[in-house]
Order: C-alpha cells, then sequence, then structure tokens
C-alpha cells in the first residue's frame, strides 16, 4: 500500500472538497467529491453529477477517474473520496469496479468528510476477489 504523506492527504482532501461545491445533486442534496492521484504524482478531481432520470447520473469518483484518463493518467495510485459526513462514505460497488480498471488492490483509498480524514482501506479490503483487467490477458 502506497505511504502518502501528511501534505499529499492535505492536498487531497482539499481538492475532493472543493470538488465538493461543484457537485449537481438537486434530488439528493448528498454533494459527494473525489480526488485521485495518478502515477505521475497529478491529482484529478470530481464530484456527483445527479439526472432527473434517477439511473442516468454518475458518481464523483467516475467524473475524476475520467479526468484522470483525459489528461492521460492510466493508473490511480490513492484516491479521497469526501461526503458531508457524519456518516463515513465509502466508493459504490460500481465505483470500486470502476477504480479496480485502473488500479491494483493496493489502491489507497481514504474516506472524508468536512472535519477531515476518518478512515482508509486499499480496494482489495473493499473489492475482495475483483475481476479486472488481468483476468482478460491471453
Amino acid at each position: 500500500m502506497l505511504e502518502l504523506t501528511p501534505e499529499l492527504k492535505e492536498r487531497l482532501l482539499a481538492a475532493s472538497l472543493a470538488a465538493r461545491a461543484h457537485s449537481h445533486s438537486p434530488y439528493s442534496r448528498y454533494q459527494v467529491g473525489a480526488a485521485i492521484l495518478d502515477e505521475q504524482g497529478r491529482i484529478h478531481v470530481g464530484a456527483n453529477i445527479e439526472n432527473a432520470a434517477y439511473p442516468q447520473g454518475w458518481c464523483a469518483e467516475a467524473t475524476a477517474l475520467g479526468a484522470m484518463v483525459m489528461a492521460g493518467g492510466r493508473e490511480a495510485k490513492a484516491v479521497l473520496v469526501s461526503g458531508p459526513g457524519p456518516n463515513v462514505i465509502t466508493p459504490c460497488g460500481g465505483c470500486r469496479q470502476k477504480l479496480r480498471e485502473f488500479a491494483t488492490a493496493e489502491l489507497l483509498i481514504l474516506a472524508a468528510d468536512p472535519g477531515g480524514i476518518r478512515q482508509q482501506w486499499t480496494l482489495g479490503e473493499l473489492l475482495p476477489h475483483s475481476f479486472g483487467p488481468d483476468h482478460l490477458k491471453f
């Protein structure tokens, strides 16, 4: 598992919280932000985007992954997801699988709210025995 410096954790937290401010969540009013650290040390952000046709919205992690890929990033090294609190937020099942496409089981996932970082896991802990790109190599 990647060890993040306190300064890098603070940068990820600030980026994720800033992304929350851009959430389009008029239905749930549950703003989520995500910040992804890529293999080049860059931080990519996203927020949840809801849609009146409920299943058509997308999560903050998906938005941040799209930003990472569009910027040329190919591997997520750490992810910080922030919600409003007080309950700890984790990536949903679909986002865990999306993250798996661009990361190993050792991906560090941090959960935060406006008060700071609350908990952390690896992707392997949140998505054990996952299916990923390595399964499709022949």
